[in-house]
């Protein structure tokens, strides 16, 4: 029982940690790449880690049938994400990003009711109004105001567009598990992103070594680690249970950011952050153990 809790706790610091690490490292990858680049870097990394995994684990190819299904989620959540996450991180610290990115559950919550019936609870539209003015404090703590609205904005667009792919993913988990299904669905991701290869060997030569480090180590770790982990603890404590700690993310990326980056958030951003979090962690804690059924940010499915 011991080991299993140690095992847990390891978990959760790696989907925690990493996620959390991905933020600084893309404000570090920015420095030489564009944000085309870097995403399309950064997932041909990951793929090609994922193909020597899929290789050794002897893992099945989805069904014809499914693959455009695949190829569609793949772009939303992994493509479009990262696109419109990166240009925005040019103009919004790395920190601030990963708050305004704790609107995914959000977005994820709001589509599900909308498609497939899901009640929201009164618990959830307390945090979902808590959140949204913790982004508006950010918004307006953020530095320079336009620029910042226009990144602000795209962050937005790519937490809805990964909530997307959050909300339409339950049936292919169920069917091929989630380790198969994120293995096939960032190849999927990576396809679309080859239109920008051209001029990407030319950038590499003339980056610095810090945002091509940093750029690996998004594609190995953050892309890709984290999802197993999750997956992980998800098996052993069930989703809603393991979804809860992922609203830490941002407080930990607030951290790394101002020690890896020096960026030190505005005081009235952070007062936006500590709302979201805390009341991320707060509110679905309460949930979860009043028994009443939340609807699960990550692996949206009726039946958990």
């Amino acid at each position: 029982m011991r080991k299993k809790t140690v095992r847990i706790g390891i978990a959760y610091s790696l989907m925690i940690g990493l996620w959390a690490s991905a933020f600084p490292g893309i404000r570090a990858g920015l420095e030489s790449y564009t944000p085309e680049h870097l995403a399309l870097f950064r997932l041909l990394i990951g793929s090609m880690a994922l193909v020597v995994f899929a290789v050794l684990t002897h893992m099945r190819l989805p069904d014809m049938k499914d693959i455009p299904a695949i190829l569609s989620l793949g772009f939303l959540g992994f493509a479009l994400y990262h696109i419109l996450l990166n240009i925005g991180e040019k103009n919004v610290s790395a920190g601030v990003a990963s708050l305004l990115v704790t609107m995914t559950p959000i977005f994820s919550a709001m589509l599900s009711r909308l498609f497939f019936g899901e009640h929201f609870g009164l618990y959830k539209w307390i945090g979902s109004i808590i959140s949204l003015l913790g982004v508006s404090i950010i918004s307006f703590g953020a530095g320079n105001y336009t620029n910042s609205v226009n990144g602000i904005l795209l962050i937005l667009l790519a937490a809805f567009s990964e909530s997307i792919y959050f909300v339409f993913q339950a049936r292919y988990i169920k069917k091929y598990g989630f380790i198969p299904f994120v293995t096939f669905t960032i190849w999927g991701g990576t396809i679309p992103m080859l239109v920008f290869l051209p001029g990407l060997g030319e950038e590499f030569l003339n980056a610095s070594m810090n945002s091509t480090l940093s750029i690996v180590y998004l594609g190995l770790l953050p892309t890709v680690v984290p999802y197993f982990a999750l997956a992980y603890v998800t098996s052993l404590v069930g989703a809603s249970e393991a979804a809860i700690s992922l609203y830490l993310t941002p407080a930990v990326a607030l951290a790394i950011s101002w020690v890896w980056l020096g960026e030190v958030p505005a005081f009235i951003a952070l007062t936006g952050g500590m709302m979201v979090t805390v009341a991320g962690v707060c509110f679905t804690y309460l949930t979860v153990n009043k028994k009443i059924k939340i609807l699960n940010p990550y692996f949206l499915s009726k039946k958990q």
